[in-house]
């Protein structure tokens, strides 16, 4: 039982690094040099590292729930056949 959690404690940050790069290079492909204003490199580092951060956040927590999800649809299989 506390190795079960030891699992998805690992899982989870495995998934929350993994869908941050992913995020990190997926914003890469957007030009923020338009939206920015002239010397204010760190705000626009700054800004690129918190969108990271939540995209890469959204992107595991919707992983993490469907994981959770799938792994639950067979107690609803087992409800069906009780019935």
């Amino acid at each position: 039982m506390v190795s079960q959690f030891g699992h998805e404690a690992l899982i989870s940050i495995i998934s929350q690094l993994v869908f941050m790069a992913v995020a990190f290079y997926a914003l890469q492909a957007l030009n923020f040099e338009k939206l920015i204003r002239a010397n204010r490199v760190f705000q626009a580092r700054l800004l690129y590292i918190v969108l990271t951060i939540a995209l890469g956040t959204i992107l595991s927590n919707f992983f993490l729930d469907y994981l959770l999800w799938s792994k639950q649809l067979q107690f609803l299989l087992q409800f069906v056949s009780f019935l």
